[in-house]
């Protein structure tokens, strides 16, 4: 099982590290290394979120997201994104962009540090809806009920996520943003920030609304061919029933894409403080992308978001840690280690509280298994 689902990320794993060593002798080898392990780190809550979206999704789309999804993550987002972020900031060419990130490495990463306000603006607002989402919503299981469950109540305000959400932002832009490091110094980025995080915004409640609109008309489609079925009139139903499936998903896998692009922000920026040197950069985080799609599939084939029910809260809460230290990068910076850490811990408490779960309620089944057995006796 485990050979199966990351076979694939060993093999990239091993030509990646070789492609490094004859590109950069030992130093590269060992700069691809860290990034992986950087990368890795950054979205392992990416993973656990990812999986609570894939296990509603086929196993062809999960291949899909496997495949087409992967290359679009390592070739779109770690080599092409940093390179378009240049090409638009300093208004150049694509061929004169590539050529500045071959050749002028030093150019090339100033310009990408003087998009990061507009990167971490929107990633940060796309990241924060999910968040707010997520922690709005009235949840069956809850992991901090004293938290959860008067934030449930206060989700029932329509639109209270947007509101917070345009709110943080507003602040972000008229603090941190009208002292944004550039390298020439500072600069007043506020417009670009509001302008960023409005599109992160937008981008977010167009795409997870279409997906949840084609969800919704999945649920009813199969809700109504149970119902045939039980009055043996089914005429039709299975080829609409394709039909909305292919577009539920499409659009579910398009919100992934989405999602990690989101995701692989940090890593993309954070990746600047171990070299600026695009092709190691986009070995590395590769690499690192290759090993988060494969503990997706991994998780969700394992059914382990069943079986530790608090992990998903842990990695929301992760994700919301993420957008509000995006943000607060527009103006300071904080290092890689510190943002990987928090969300490791955070996805770490959460398992530790759903191992201690379900321990208590195996006790309890078997106290009451104990109790029936001996009734008879009594």
């Amino acid at each position: 099982m485990v050979l199966k689902t990351f076979g694939w990320s060993f093999a990239v794993t091993a030509i990646g590290l070789v492609v490094a060593f004859f590109y950069g002798g030992w130093t590269g080898f060992g700069v691809v290394a860290i990034l992986s392990i950087l990368e890795i780190s950054l979205s392992f809550d990416n993973a656990v979120v990812n999986a609570g979206i894939l296990k509603k999704m086929s196993p062809f789309w999960q291949r899909i997201f496997l495949t087409i999804g992967i290359l679009i993550a390592v070739f779109g987002m770690r080599l092409v994104f940093p390179v378009v972020i240049v090409a638009i900031s300093a208004q150049l060419g694509p061929i004169e962009a590539v050529d500045l990130a071959l050749n002028n490495k030093d150019l090339y990463e100033q310009y990408v540090t003087d998009a990061h306000p507009a990167i971490a603006a929107f990633g940060g607002m796309f990241l924060l809806m999910i968040f707010l989402d997520f922690i709005f919503e009235d949840r069956d299981i809850k992991w901090l009920t004293w938290l959860e469950r008067p934030l449930a109540k206060l989700g029932k305000v329509d639109m209270l996520s947007v509101c917070i959400a345009l709110i943080l932002l507003l602040i972000t832009a008229m603090t941190f943003a009208t002292h944004a490091h550039t390298h020439t110094g500072h600069a007043d980025k506020s417009g670009t920030v509001m302008l960023a995080g409005i599109a992160g915004l937008i981008t977010y409640l167009v795409v997870g609304g279409l997906s949840g609109f084609f969800e919704d008309k999945l649920e009813e489609e199969e809700e109504r061919e149970h119902e045939a079925e039980e009055k043996a009139v089914a005429e039709g139903k299975p080829r609409s029933a394709v039909m909305l499936v292919g577009k539920a998903a499409f659009f579910m896998f398009l919100y992934l894409e989405v999602l990690d692009a989101s995701f692989s922000f940090d890593g993309v920026i954070g990746a600047f403080a171990i070299t600026n040197d695009i092709i190691m950069m986009a070995l590395g985080l590769g690499i690192g992308a290759m090993y988060v799609r494969s503990l997706t599939v991994y998780l969700v084939r394992q059914g382990t978001l069943d079986d530790y029910v608090y992990l998903e809260h842990g990695a929301h809460y992760a994700i919301g840690a993420l957008a509000v230290i995006l943000l607060i990068t527009i103006q300071y910076q904080i290092h890689e280690i510190i943002t990987g850490l928090i969300g490791v811990c955070l996805i770490g408490a959460s398992f530790w509280s759903s191992v201690r779960r379900n321990r208590a309620l195996a006790a309890a089944e078997g106290g009451s298994g104990d109790k029936a057995k001996a009734s008879p006796g009594v």
